[in-house]
């Protein structure tokens, strides 16, 4: 196969961490301006401040799609999640930084045995859940049992559980008790593992760590009021309207200096249109608002309104570790010919262009970078300035048989996603093939992706898993198989499983070694399957959040790809910036 060889865009990881926008705006890419040297680099607003008190006004244009921390696998429900519940380790945001691991519920990152198949984990003195009621190593080696339940938790985070030593474990509501987990003591949690794993001190960071008092599990009800171990707790959440987070008395800041936990009140208005919260946030017309929607909710029509001083200062912005892709369904699109065809015809600049152009990310060519541990240079045939090649794409498909209907599904909440639909409606028309443009609930957006509705084409993204700094994170869920390596695995919307090379990622889960060593077995991998495409690489994406001017200490979460609320405190605005 001819291959055009092709480095896949690094993420920019820069010094100056410590600006505000209150030194005036840096011009950004597409303002029509010289972009200088650093217009990536990171931009904190109101970095510094210790306000205490007030509210934040959260605007989202949907709900989460879960707040239950065991059924999770999104970064809005783990950014607000980190105001309510914590976990065994933290991956601690910075911008334009993959996330530190520092120790959160524990001591410390734990202490691993000299044959790298147990870790010990010991819980802080005096943490204590809502009610008062002490955090026990029993409720944190329960809410990873019920996470196996994967009847009942669909989006359960799994990179933990496939690390563990007991494969055929179904849970607690039917299996009753995990041998992969020992609780000696109160304190004490053991984990048993089935090979060493060098990143495993991030894995316990994700949010099937987080304490559920077993008596208090209602099961997918527990979405509604998950009990807080965190510095707030849900005090109302009507379910596609608000929820208001107040503060959890029984939080201990002596236990947790991670979080700031400034603001008194968090308040969230969950159907608000995105076209609405840009235009609120340009205008500051509440200047204690901000919001976690992708591209801080801007429109591209607006994105020149940035350059507007009154706007620059208030606008936090940094790369981040997400990359969206256009996947494919590997089960109704069978044949990787086709799909590399599809994939040559695809116009990504015109799709990068809804996405506000050079404002809001760069075009890339991989879904892991140069930046992550362990990488090895990618091969595709995709063109990298993003335009497409019609020709080549006829020529593959000649003598082929191949869908000439298809289903294109969106997030119903954001413009640019179905307008990415309309571009490649287009696109593929040149080939003799109809798409369909299917409006998705964005509530019920991965759902529907990882259930029986998965359409034939569908976008999503990814920001580095459970430790955004190494391959394996991002390649193990996307197209790594599953827990038992039979078919393709929680977060592999493709649904890909080439039985060759899912063989080789199930047995490279038990192979010992450093992170960067395995890390270049992964990467390998990773590109043999990509030649497969059952996925195309769009945009590595960078985020400009515009914040109320009343809004101190916000910085764009690498990982989150939106504003870090556990960063974020309430000051007037007279005399600042």
């Amino acid at each position: 196969m001819n291959r055009r060889t092709t480095a896949a865009l690094a993420l920019a990881i820069a010094a100056g961490l410590g600006l505000t926008a209150c030194g005036g705006p840096k011009p950004a890419p597409g303002s029509g301006s010289r972009a200088p040297d650093d217009a990536f680099d990171p931009v904190k607003v109101g970095a510094g401040d210790t306000t205490k008190g007030g509210n934040v006004n959260v605007l989202m244009s949907t709900d989460f799609q879960t707040l239950d921390p065991g059924n999770s696998n999104y970064v809005q429900t783990a950014n607000v999640g980190q105001l309510y519940y914590r976990t065994l380790t933290m991956a601690k945001e910075e911008a334009g930084r993959p996330p530190k691991i520092v120790p959160d519920l524990a001591t410390d990152l734990g202490k691993v045995s000299k044959d790298g198949l147990t870790w010990t984990y010991t819980l802080k003195k005096g943490l204590k859940f809502e009610d008062g009621s002490p955090i026990t190593a029993k409720d944190v080696k329960y809410s990873v049992e019920r996470t196996y339940a994967r009847d009942v938790y669909t989006q359960a985070p799994q990179e933990l559980n496939a690390a563990l030593s007991d494969d055929t474990y179904k849970g607690p509501y039917s299996d009753g008790d995990f041998k992969g987990i020992e609780t000696p003591d109160d304190r004490t949690v053991v984990f048993r593992l089935k090979q060493p794993f060098a990143e495993f001190p991030a894995l316990v960071s994700r949010s099937n760590t987080a304490p559920v008092p077993r008596a208090k599990d209602t099961k997918l009800d527990y979405t509604n009021h998950p009990v807080s171990t965190g510095p707030y707790k849900i005090e109302s959440y009507q379910r596609g309207r608000s929820m208001k987070l107040v503060r959890n008395k029984h939080w201990d800041p002596a236990t947790d200096p991670n979080r700031s936990a400034l603001p008194d009140t968090f308040t969230f208005s969950l159907s608000t249109a995105q076209s609405t919260i840009s235009q609120q946030l340009l205008a500051d017309s509440d200047p204690t608002a901000l919001t976690l929607d992708s591209a801080g909710g801007l429109q591209a029509s607006d994105a020149a309104k940035l350059d507007r001083p009154s706007v620059a200062r208030r606008t936090a912005s940094g790369m981040i570790g997400c990359t969206d892709v256009l996947n494919f369904n590997t089960e109704t699109i069978k044949d990787p010919v086709v799909r590399k065809a599809f994939a040559l015809a695809i116009d990504r600049k015109a799709i990068h262009l809804q996405y506000g152009g050079a404002r809001f990310g760069k075009l890339t060519q991989s879904y892991i970078n140069p930046q992550q541990r362990g990488y090895v240079e990618q091969h595709t045939d995709l063109d990298p300035t993003g335009q497409p090649r019609l020709a080549e794409a006829k020529k593959l498909l000649e003598g082929r048989t191949y869908p000439k209907k298809l289903v294109y599904g969106y997030a119903d909440a954001t413009p640019r996603y179905k307008n990415m639909g309309t571009s490649l409606q287009e696109n593929l028309r040149q080939l003799g093939v109809e798409l369909e443009l299917r409006p998705i609930p964005a509530a019920n957006y991965f759902t529907t992706l990882a259930g029986k509705g998965m359409p034939d084409l569908a976008r999503s993204g990814w920001c580095g898993g459970a430790d955004s700094g190494s391959v394996r994170t991002t390649i193990d869920p996307n197209l790594g198989p599953s827990v038992d390596g039979k078919t393709f695995g929680f977060s592999n919307i493709p649904r890909y499983h080439d039985p060759e090379i899912a063989h080789a990622m199930y047995a490279l889960r038990g192979e010992n070694g450093g992170s960067e060593e395995l890390g270049r077995k992964w990467s390998k991998l990773f590109d043999r399957a990509m030649q497969d495409y059952p996925m195309v690489p769009l945009i590595r994406n960078v985020t400009r959040s515009v914040v109320g001017s009343d809004i101190r200490g916000a910085q764009v979460g690498y990982f989150f790809g939106a504003i870090d609320l556990s960063t974020v405190s309430v000051a007037s605005a007279s005399g600042k910036g």
